[in-house]
Formats: C-alpha cells, structure tokens, sequence
C-alpha cells in the first residue's frame, strides 16, 4: 500500500486503509488502493464483506466522489464501530460514551426487573457482573480523553 501513499492497518480479519486527503490527486490514491485490496482478496479468495465497510470523513474536508471496493460504492458515515468503539468524524468519546450509558441502563433495569429479591448484597454482585463490565469495556479509548 506504500506505492498508493495510504496507511493499510490489519487486525484478525478486519483491515483498514485510510490516508490524508489534501487534492484530487490523494482520493485517486485512494481509490487505487481500494482498487488494489479488491484484487488481492479475490486472487487470495477471501471475499470482502462490502456492506461492513465504509467510508469515515475525519475533520470538515468531505470526498468529492464516492469510493468503490469491487464496483461496490462504500457509503459515508459519521460513526463507524471499529473493533468495539464507536469512532465519531470529529473524534468525540461522547456517541461511544453514550451508547455504553444507555445499555448500562438497560442492563441495570433489567437486574431490578428481573430480581424479586432486594437484599443489597444480590443486586450488588448482580451489578458487578453483568454491568460493571460494560462500562469498564474500552474505557482506557475515551479516559481521561481531554489530557
């Protein structure tokens, strides 16, 4: 990916190419690379999930034309899931943050829902069990995120 000037970061089965977009002449890059990922899986027979891939504008510049994996158009997102953190285009913790409060929520009612008991000590480990988890999961991406 050297050759096209974008960055190909690879863990497990996921891959992410990305590049600084300055001109015409960087989205060109771009899409040949795309190109290029396209022809390798296929020649290595490991097929592209195109409807998991997608394109992340990061800062104010937007693409002025769309990317193509296999003739595929990649649709423009402003939040992507990447290896279990949502990634927001200005960066932000805050819509990662927000999805991990509302299914922390959800998980707690369903706790004092589900529980006749009230013996404090039962919910407690109920508490850290089955909601504890979410809310430390990934926590060291968005803590402390303004230093």
């Amino acid at each position: 990916m050297k050759k096209f000037g974008v960055t190909l970061k690879l863990f497990a089965d996921d891959a992410k190419v990305y590049a600084e977009i300055v001109d015409t002449c960087n989205i060109d890059r771009l899409q040949g690379a795309l190109d290029s990922l396209g022809e390798w899986a296929e020649t290595w027979q490991l097929p592209i999930t195109v409807s998991k891939c997608c394109i992340l504008n990061i800062g104010n510049a937007a693409l002025c034309r769309p990317m193509c994996i296999n003739g595929n158009t990649l649709p423009v997102v402003n939040t992507c899931r990447d290896l279990g953190v949502l990634i927001s285009s200005d960066l932000s913790p805050s819509v990662h943050t927000d999805g991990i409060v509302a299914k922390a929520h959800q998980r707690a009612n369903a706790i004092l829902r589900c529980f006749v008991s009230r013996d404090p000590q039962l919910l407690t480990r109920a508490y850290t069990v089955y909601v504890r988890p979410i809310l430390e999961h990934d926590c060291v991406t968005w803590s402390p995120h303004l230093k």
